[in-house]
């Protein structure tokens, strides 16, 4: 049986990690009592007592958690954003080629990615990679996101009984032109230059769609929007995780692409739309899902040498 400890329980990204392993017979979960959470013998114990930890914490507690871990035996899966980019780190992506799958495969310490960034890799590192997309073309995305995302304090603004009036409309942020996913969304993409980015929050709790427009006549080799969807349709085939949706030139639910749609589950959908001269391709999931427990629970099981998608929601 193999023992997991989640450092970082009481968030949410952890408190789902919890809920996935929670009904599972090949998993014992180690459990601090509540005063001992954030006691660092307590937690070095538990850490080296593991075979796999999970850390659900803010990225210097991520830093400290893994200079705690003195067992070579133990493995470490972090979702936070401090080991992304990381040398030694694998990132927790299996789904991008065979190579990232392997490396999960065969890895030690795991870096699940960014919520927002997972969508948009997904979209980018085929085309980059397959060289259809120029590694310089100017990238715009825009990401829309439930609440939850950013984490206890932002669900208690969004849950207060006299919040402001503006939490009642979607808001834009990072603002600056800055985002912390924007270094692994341009590493893992192998991208020249970061892409314009713009990150949306709205008034739903968990799900969220990360797209991005593109010229059609910029993408080497493809004469149609329909040539592009075959693409997507043939790189993703053999996933169980990540669907292609059936090509139509106003994307779904008539015309609109909902945020919330797969908000608990654990898989995620890829979306291509528009015309032979602009089109929109598009990844619509869980923000606490395959954007962040769910990846990490899928990236544990690939790490155990077992079903990939045991224990998740699709």
């Amino acid at each position: 049986m193999t023992k997991v400890f989640i450092d970082g329980s009481a968030g949410t990204t952890g408190l789902r990690i919890a809920d996935r392993l929670a009904e599972r017979k090949d998993i014992s979960l180690l459990t601090l009592p509540e005063n001992l959470r954030k006691d660092t013998d307590a937690r070095r114990q538990m850490i080296n007592s593991s075979d796999i930890t999970f850390l659900c914490l803010p990225d210097d507690a991520a830093r400290e958690a893994v200079r705690l871990c003195e067992n070579e035996h133990t493995k470490i899966i972090d979702a936070s954003t401090a080991h992304r980019t990381e040398a030694g780190w694998r990132y927790g992506l299996p789904e991008l080629s065979p190579a990232h799958r392997e490396a999960v495969r065969n890895g030690k310490r795991v870096a699940v990615p960014g919520c927002h960034a997972s969508g948009f890799c997904v979209l980018v590192y085929p085309l980059v990679q397959k060289g259809i997309l120029p590694a310089d073309y100017p990238i715009a995305a825009h990401s829309v996101t439930g609440y939850s995302g950013g984490g206890k304090s932002m669900i208690a603004d969004y849950s207060a009984e006299n919040r402001p009036k503006g939490l009642d409309s979607p808001g834009q942020y990072a603002l600056n032109a800055n985002h912390k996913h924007l270094k692994e969304m341009t590493a893992v993409c192998g991208l020249k230059q970061k892409p314009l980015f713009n990150p949306i929050v709205a008034d739903f709790y968990s799900g969220m769609v990360v797209s991005v427009p593109l010229y059609v006549s910029y993408l080497n080799g493809f004469g149609g929007i329909k040539e592009l969807h075959e693409f997507f349709c043939e790189y993703y085939k053999d996933e169980k995780l990540i669907t292609v949706l059936p090509f139509h030139e106003k994307g779904t639910e008539s015309g609109f692409l909902y945020a919330n749609e797969l908000a608990g589950k654990d898989s995620m959908q890829i979306i291509v739309c528009g015309n032979d001269e602009r089109a929109l391709v598009a990844a619509r999931f869980d923000n606490l899902g395959k954007g962040a427990s769910g990846a990490a629970v899928q990236c544990m099981n690939i790490m155990l040498g077992i079903e990939e998608t045991t224990g998740l929601s699709l």
